[in-house]
């Protein structure tokens, strides 16, 4: 199996995503502060992809 670097727009995505979740846990963020996991969830998930997958 061979790896990938993910691209920029998903690597800052991703990179979005996990400090969201992270500032939600300390300021209440209205969306995010409820679902926090979920997009600490989906940042993993998608730098994982753009591991995994080429072009992504």
């Amino acid at each position: 199996m061979r790896l990938n670097a993910p691209s920029r727009i998903s690597w800052i995505i991703s990179l979005i995503l996990g400090l969201a979740s992270i500032l939600s846990y300390f300021v209440a963020i209205p969306f995010v502060s409820v679902n926090l996991y979920w997009f600490m969830g989906a940042g993993w998930l998608l730098l994982i992809l753009a591991t995994f997958l080429r072009g992504m």
